[in-house]
């Protein structure tokens, strides 16, 4: 797990998440579909270089109890092992 390498999506999409952005803003700024989005935003989530949080930013949610089926209704931010990433 540590020696994954993050392909040009994923840093696309790292680079959009220095401050944390809902699904919508990554969608339009990366120009991916929303399944390949998705598809990318798991992997980040499950590699520990982005977190996800309620749409309020209120708390983050563990990257166990994301609704990976509802990723529009999350706000994403890079870790600092997603930016050092980058």
């Amino acid at each position: 797990m540590n020696n994954y390498k993050i392909n040009p999506e994923e840093r696309s999409i790292l680079e959009q998440l220095i401050y944390a952005e809902p699904f919508g803003n990554i969608l339009e700024e990366t120009g991916l579909q929303a399944g390949e989005l998705r598809d990318n935003l798991i992997n980040l989530i499950n590699f520990g270089f982005i977190e996800a949080y309620e749409t309020d930013n209120s708390h983050k949610t563990s990257p166990h109890f994301y609704d990976s089926d509802n990723l529009q209704n999350f706000t994403f931010r890079a870790t600092s092992k997603g930016l050092v990433a980058i």
